[in-house]
């Protein structure tokens, strides 16, 4: 399946997002209370966008019954994050939002979001004490109201693997464009998420059909072609 460039991407992961009780740190000669994080901030949030090289299941296909009537066991769609995607990504401008709209409360350009691919995956940190919506934000991940993340980016190179075997189809984004949006989400299921991989993988699942009803088309007419021989054989004797 090509990479659409220009097509926004949004992936939940399942990885704790969470705001983190840093503690304060006693400098010498200092009035001000010092933090133990990234920001120094007493409202810190801390977690990962993506995971890197661990598949994780994009849509799982139902079994299907083509116009013949013959059953078909349903495709898994698996994606992954390769380690190097984000090399040479556009993430001059990323905002911290809620569920991908609405008010900004950190962003990297002015310094109140970081983001670091580390080796178990894109990193991300923000200080949510500068404004007034910020700190509410933070109030409601501290209280668990908010506990995934999601992220929105482009996709600049992807290749996809098929396995017969296990009717599983891997796709591998190789390279991200752009990256968006980090995003604390309000719901387990975010729509975002869902219709994006779905869209990502309809196409798959279309191509994946109509090869399967051809192979199954060409499997009956090798059946009746079979059965005319015999039938000619047995006319002949």
């Amino acid at each position: 399946m090509p990479a659409k460039p220009q097509e926004r991407e949004y992936r939940m992961m399942a990885s704790p997002f969470m705001a983190v009780d840093s503690g304060i740190a006693e400098v010498e000669g200092e009035e001000e209370p010092r933090y133990n994080n990234r920001f120094n901030s007493e409202k810190y949030v801390e977690g990962y966008a993506t995971t890197f090289d661990d598949p994780y299941v994009l849509w799982e296909d139902a079994d299907w019954t083509d116009e013949r009537g013959e059953v078909h066991k349903g495709w898994k769609y698996v994606e992954v994050m390769h380690r190097d995607a984000l090399e040479g990504a556009d993430v001059s401008d990323v905002t911290f939002l809620c569920d991908h709209e609405g008010t900004v409360y950190a962003r990297n350009h002015s310094g109140t979001l970081y983001l670091e691919p580390q080796s178990y995956g894109l990193f991300i940190a923000a200080d949510l004490s500068r404004t007034f919506d910020a700190g509410c934000m933070y109030e409601h991940i501290q209280a668990g109201d908010y506990y995934k993340m999601s992220w929105a980016f482009t996709v600049a190179e992807e290749d996809v693997e098929e396995d017969e075997l296990n009717r599983t189809t891997t796709f591998h984004i190789r390279r991200i464009k752009k990256v968006f949006d980090v995003s604390a989400v309000s719901r387990p299921a975010d729509p975002n998420t869902e219709i994006s991989a779905r869209r990502a993988v309809d196409g798959a699942i279309d191509a994946r059909r109509l090869r399967e009803a051809q192979q199954a088309e060409r499997e009956l007419e090798r059946k009746r072609k079979g059965l005319a021989l015999r039938a000619r054989a047995m006319s002949i004797r």
